[in-house]
Formats: C-alpha cells, structure tokens, sequence
C-alpha cells in the first residue's frame, strides 16, 4: 500500500512502449513520478481481531514488515481471533514533504517544482477472519497526488490444516489482485523496502513486470501449502478482468495491457531458525505474455520471463523488543516485445531486452520504537533505442536509501485507543546512476544527483 499500486512507473513505462513516443519519455517519466507510490499495510482489526498489539505481528510495531508471528497469521489464512466478534473495518492515512536536490524539470503534475506537501494516500480496508477457514483484506485507496479513488491490494484465503510427511501443515488457496501481494516475506516485490516511498519525486522508469507494473490490472489464484512451519510450495496463474471492469475499479486497463491467456506464477521459500534468528531463503518466477494497450492486432504479444532470488534474516536481541533484519532480492528479466515492435513499425532488432534488478537492505529497530533502514538498489539492463531515451538508451540506475522512523503507540499504548497507530520518519535517496548515466543521462545536461530527495513522511492507522 503506498503509493497506489496502479500508478506504478514501470506499468506505466509499458504502457507507453508500443506508441514509441521515445521523444517525450523524460517528460513522461516525470509525470509518472508524481503518481507513483508503493504498497503498504498496517491494518488495525487485525490488532482487534487477535487481541495483539501491531508489534506482535509487524517489525517496529508498524506494518507492513512481518514477524515470524506475522508470517503465521497471514498463511494461516487470517482466522486467528481472540474475541467471538469485531468490525473488520480499518483505515490508514499517509502524507509527506519532500525535497529535491535540484527544481524537478518540468514541474511535476499539480505541484511545485520542489518543496512538495502533498496528502499521498487515504485507503479503507475490509480485513478479517470469518470462522477457521476463510480470511482476507481488500483495500480501497484515494491518491491524493493524482486525486483518483481506485481499488488497491486484494489477498482473500481459504485454508485448511492437515500433514505432509509426519509435519503439521497448512493448506490455502488464494485470490488476490497482483504477484506476491500474496508473500509473506518482506524481500518481496509487493511488500519490500521501502514501506512507503516518494509519490512527487522523480524515480527510474524501468522495472521488471513482476515490481508493480500487474498490479489491480490482473486476478490470479494460487494454491499454496506451508510444511512444518519451514516450507512454503506456491503456485498459480493470473488473467486479466475485462476492461470494463478496471474502469469500474479505477484503474487503466491500456497499463501495461491484456494477458493472453493465463500467466502461471510460481514461489518456493525454506525458512529456519538460524543463531537465535529466523532465515528465509526463497525463488520466485512469473511468465506472461501481454498484448500492449490491449491491442491484439499484431497476432503476437509482448513475452516476459520474470526469475528472482530472495533471502531474508531477522533476528530479536535481548529482551527489550530490539530487532534486526537484512533482506535482499534478485530478479532478472528477459523479455521479447515482438507485439510492441510491430506496432511502432519497428523491426526485431528492439524486440528482445534484458533487465536485472538487485536491492537489499539491513535495518535495526530499538525498543520497537525507533528503526533505522539503510538500503542499496541496482537496475541494469540491455541498449535499447527503443524502450529508453538519453544518449545510452539503457535503463541502468542505483543508489542508496537511507531511513530513520519512530513509532510510539507499536505496543497499543496509544492515549487515542488500543486500535490507533502511527509512524513518523525521514528518508533520504541518493542516486549514483539515473536512467542510463551518472552525469547528462537525459541528453539535457541533468545529473542523476539531481534527483537526490529528502522525504519526511507521517503515516497513520486506526
């Protein structure tokens, strides 16, 4: 939850390949930037619902990032409960300033060309368990930066328990709304660091398929079962609702395009506990093949194989709820966008691209109070003419993030009520390479510092 799913920048880069419009791409990336914004989750009837504070289920007291506890209650399919019956009603507020290093060229949409207040996002959640099967949250969510209402994250479950092996087990299937909403890990795409990022600030504009750009533009069911409280098996496929129906939801359904056919999607992850802590070490694969726009006229669609790699380690110190957790994820990315090509009256010499993209980050948390992130980011890819502008043409773009946050009420003791939270922090990006350079990677003379951006965010529960 963040940042609106369905504004992402690479969904929204796909969406512009197949009318070529490689002139305008930084003025695009620009605009994409404003109505950008990343999941995030931190539901407080689910506190109600388990008669646990946030702390108990979310690192630092505040979601989205999950305990092993946490883990547990999301696979178990959301069902655990502490009390007969409670509104599974919650809701959530983000707003945040932030500060570039250089005027941001053009002005982004609706706002000031730096020093930005902006209300980023209002959502509303229905989540709960119902009896010792079913379970889910759906979430609506206005983006106060794009001023548009749209359906946001869906993960609904049915589970069972039964054994595999001698080992207890958990048996689910579920129905959610994008790749890996549906992971309990928080190396993931969906629910990864950063837990809330910039929605006025210009980001790099390419991402493999699997970060953001099918999210609430797809319906997928998984089957899934987690062994002994060690092994997670997980597979499944997504489709595409029809295009009224994504309108009716708020979102385009042109962004990236139409899945032809099913895109099966599969997850594997082993978890121990190692040196007093917990190891995850996990893979990942998504293969869909998309018509651009929805146009089918090519007789061939836009092909992508998604691969990643992920491992996580969180580990509580001492008895006073100090935490920490190092995460980290590699996906690579080969696509064929043979049905893009034909369309812009290009040959196939732009049709086959690859893109890799590696972040991790290592986090401490005080008292489950106060955190301090610091995270690394990679993206490379292949030349392409095609997809990227600038004098490289390549998608290439790193950096650093660092954040420091602190959540007073995580252990309930909010003087508002038990169900009331909230995060204060301040992050900042710095850039050593911007779509494709580290110096004039926009052909215009702008250095990837430029994008440099100081954010402080506050982020409310209740």
């Amino acid at each position: 939850m963040t940042e609106s799913s369905f504004s992402n920048p690479a969904a929204r880069r796909r969406s512009l390949r197949w009318y070529a419009l490689r002139a305008t791409l930084p003025a695009a990336i620009g605009v994409v930037a404003v109505l950008a914004a990343r999941p995030a989750m931190a539901v407080p009837s689910f506190a109600d619902q388990t008669g646990q504070p946030c702390q108990a289920c979310h690192v630092g007291g505040f979601g989205p990032q999950l305990t092993p506890f946490g883990r547990e209650f999301k696979l178990n399919g959301y069902t655990m409960r502490a009390k007969a019956f409670n509104v599974p009603l919650a809701a959530m507020a983000l707003a945040s300033y932030t500060h570039t290093r250089k005027d941001q060229v053009p002005a982004p949409d609706k706002l000031n060309a730096n020093d930005n207040l902006a209300f980023d996002q209002g959502s509303l959640f229905v989540a709960g368990g119902v009896g010792q099967h079913f379970g889910g949250f759906a979430q609506m969510t206005y983006d106060g930066v794009a001023r548009h209402w749209s359906w946001d994250n869906l993960d609904l479950r049915a589970v069972t328990n039964g054994r595999v092996l001698g080992s207890d087990a958990v048996f689910g299937v579920t129905l959610n709304n994008a790749p890996m909403v549906q992971d309990v890990w928080n190396t993931t795409t969906a629910w990864g660091f950063p837990y809330t990022d910039t929605t006025v600030s210009g980001t790099p504009g390419a991402a493999p398929l699997i970060d953001g750009a099918l999210a609430q533009n797809t319906l997928g069911v998984s089957a899934y079962s987690w062994i002994g409280h060690k092994l997670y098996i997980e597979a499944g496929a997504y489709g595409s609702p029809s295009a009224g129906t994504l309108r009716w939801l708020g979102a385009d359904p042109t962004d990236p395009g139409k899945l032809r056919g099913l895109a099966p999607y599969g997850r594997v992850a082993y978890q121990q506990d190692l040196a007093g802590g917990t190891l995850e070490l996990g893979a990942f694969a998504l293969k869909a093949a998309i018509d651009p726009g929805r146009d089918a006229s090519t007789g061939k669609g836009d092909r992508y194989s998604d691969l990643g790699l992920d491992a996580s380690f969180l580990k509580s110190i001492g008895s006073g709820g100090d935490t920490l957790t190092a995460q980290m994820r590699y996906i690579h990315e080969s696509s064929n966008l043979a049905a893009s090509c034909l369309l812009a009256a290009l040959g196939p010499d732009c049709a086959h691209n690859t893109l890799s993209q590696l972040r991790g980050d290592l986090a401490y948390n005080w008292r489950g109070k106060l955190g301090a992130t610091l995270g690394a980011f990679s993206t490379t890819g292949s030349h392409s003419a095609f997809l990227y502008s600038g004098p490289l043409a390549r998608p290439d773009s790193s950096g650093v993030m660092a954040q420091l946050d602190y959540t007073p009420w995580g252990g309930g003791n909010s003087p508002f009520g038990p169900l009331v939270n909230m995060r204060l922090g301040v992050q900042y990006t710095a850039y050593g390479r911007f779509d494709g350079a580290s110096h004039n990677y926009d052909g215009a003379g702008a250095n990837a510092s430029d994008n440099n951006a100081l954010r402080v965010f506050t982020w409310l529960a209740f």
